[in-house]
């Protein structure tokens, strides 16, 4: 039934994204070995699926193409090391809530380089969610009950820019089959975090080395193929607001899984900043696999 509606696949996908983070904790792993690992099982599986369905032939990815991809995938692999480490210094519905700004920095790279005019909804819309970061950066505690770190927000933030970064040369790359870019990014990522691993290695357990399998197959791959594939087919609108089942699952496992207890300011900074972040007009196509 999911095979044939793009609804359910794409809904599928978001509520995946929502238990990525309990996947990276559970994981007991450092962020940059988490991002390799996402990135090998991920990537192969890709290319894999690629390669089946004839996709990698002829093979007519230009030059100026794969420095792109490249690219693109410096700025994924690089938002995914930052929001995965952002969980242990603050919390999953905290981090993922702030990553959730990244709409409207994508706003912003759209004016300074494609000439897109900001229009002043679009200015009061950054002022409400970066008001809301404010409230929860004030207010947010982590599952110890600790205010949650300044610099697991900061790091949340990083996240959100460098996946901006990601969706705005995706742009570029639109005459691209998507899970051929994905799997360029992805390969990239596999190479660029490999040396991480002298300082940074996989778990050694059977267990945490199971959790980075399952979030490189089912969090990755399988996610991808599911967005993939549904995305084209879905109203904008409806794609921007279903995207809203990732954070609301987020907060929903980190409430129940890890015990966190937003207080009410952080419940309005939380909601100001998905409202204000919901659907910004005039926004470059996003890539779909923000996480």
């Amino acid at each position: 039934m999911t095979k044939n509606n793009p609804l359910l696949q794409w809904t599928a996908a978001m509520a995946l994204s929502g238990t990525i983070g309990a996947v990276v904790l559970e994981s007991g792993a450092d962020a940059p070995a988490v991002a390799f690992a996402r990135s090998l099982v991920g990537g192969l599986l890709l290319l894999v699926w690629s390669a089946a369905r004839g996709w990698l032939r002829p093979w007519t990815v230009t030059r100026r193409d794969l420095l792109l991809a490249i690219l693109g995938g410096l700025f994924l692999v690089g938002n995914w090391v930052l929001l995965f480490a952002s969980y242990a210094l603050s919390s999953i519905s905290v981090s993922t809530v702030v990553y959730h700004t990244q709409p409207l920095m994508l706003v912003g790279l759209a004016a300074a380089f494609l000439g897109e005019k900001m229009v002043k909804s679009q200015l009061i819309r950054a002022l409400i969610a970066f008001g809301g970061v404010t409230l929860i950066s004030l207010s947010a505690h982590g599952a110890d009950g600790e205010p949650v770190r300044l610099a697991g927000i900061a790091l949340a933030l990083g996240a959100a820019a460098l996946y901006a970064g990601a969706s705005f040369v995706a742009k570029q790359l639109k005459h691209l089959r998507p899970h051929v870019l994905a799997a360029i990014q992805l390969v990239t990522g596999t190479i660029v975090l490999a040396p991480a691993l002298l300082v940074t290695p996989l778990p050694t357990d059977t267990s945490g080395l199971l959790w980075l399998v399952l979030l490189g197959t089912v969090h990755t791959a399988l996610m991808y193929v599911l967005m993939y594939a549904s995305i084209g087919k879905l109203p904008t609108a409806t794609v921007a607001l279903l995207s809203y089942v990732y954070p609301v699952v987020a907060v929903v496992v980190d409430v129940l899984a890890y015990g966190h207890r937003p207080t009410w300011l952080e419940g309005v900074g939380m909601l100001a900043v998905l409202v204000a972040a919901l659907a910004p007009k005039r926004v470059p196509a996003p890539l779909p696999a923000r996480v």
